[in-house]
Order: structure tokens, then sequence, then C-alpha cells
């Protein structure tokens, strides 16, 4: 008989901070600010014989890792419509609606989204996290839900299913 859990972690330590700006049309952006961002994973999987779903310190290891990457960088999404970016000698120049935003390049990440929003991010985290679809099923996971808060009660989540 198959027996399917939710598993939830929720760590402090699961967090970083970083500035960014949404962009909402081709003229309209907010001002740069930042963020003291807490990520969360949720799972529903087959719990096994020995009463053990499986050894989610594993993707905790992975996501503590991720939020590292992250943790004290203004964040840039990489293909915005509106926004274009150009790399020069130590900076890296954000142009938007005729506005040239110059940032040191040691201080950015370029993220492979469209925005930078709870939204993305959880996209982002969460596409980090499925790349090893054999893992996933050796661990009998049947989906991840990832969930990027940027303050308590504000989060955007993404999923995975197995097919």
């Amino acid at each position: 008989m198959s027996r399917i859990v939710s598993l939830e972690i929720h760590k402090d330590e699961l967090s970083f901070s970083a500035g960014h700006f949404t962009i909402f049309s081709a003229t309209e952006r907010e001002s740069l600010h930042g963020h003291n961002y807490y990520v969360s994973i949720a799972f529903k999987v087959n719990i096994e014989e020995n009463g053990l779903a499986f050894d989610y310190r594993i993707y905790k290891q992975k996501l503590q890792a991720l939020c590292n990457k992250l943790e004290r960088h203004f964040l840039l999404p990489a293909y915005s419509p509106y926004l274009k970016l150009e790399e020069n000698d130590a900076y890296l120049i954000a142009h938007f609606n005729g506005q040239k935003i110059p940032f040191l390049k040691e201080d950015v990440i370029v993220l492979p989204l469209t925005n930078i929003t709870i939204e993305e991010l959880s996209h982002w985290f969460l596409e980090n996290l499925i790349g090893e679809k054999a893992e996933l099923m050796q661990h009998n996971i049947q989906e991840i839900t990832v969930k990027v808060y940027n303050g308590p009660g504000q989060s955007g989540g993404a999923c995975w299913q197995a097919a």
C-alpha cells in the first residue's frame, strides 16, 4: 500500500537579503530597494517502510547554497523585454526607459528571468532543485512546491509534479 505524506521545511537559515526593482511596463518600475527573503519547500512523497520519506537534508543543503549565492547582491533579470544590460570594465549598466543605472559587476547577479519578483524567484529555485530527475525518482518525490517570501504573509510559489 502506498502512503503519501506531505513534508514541509521552513527554516530561518533558508533566507537571503538582496536588492532589486520590479519592472511593471516599458516605462514604469519600482525604485531600487531590498528585501529579507525567506524560502520554504514542500514535498509530496511516498513514505518508506522505515517511516522515513527520504533524507531531506539534501534539499535543505541545496536551498541553503542557492540562498548563499544570492545573499547581499543586487538581482537583475536577463530576459526582461524592457531592460537592456550592458557590460564594460567594472560596471554592468542597466538601460531602462532612457535611463542608465550603473552597478559594480561584483555587486550584481543576473538571473535567467524576465523580472525579479517572488513569482519568478520561486521558479528559479525550483528549476535549480529539479534538474536531477533520477534523484527525484530515487526519493519517490511526487511533487515539490517552493515558495519565496519577501515579507510576512506574502509569497510566490512554483510547483513541479512527477509525470
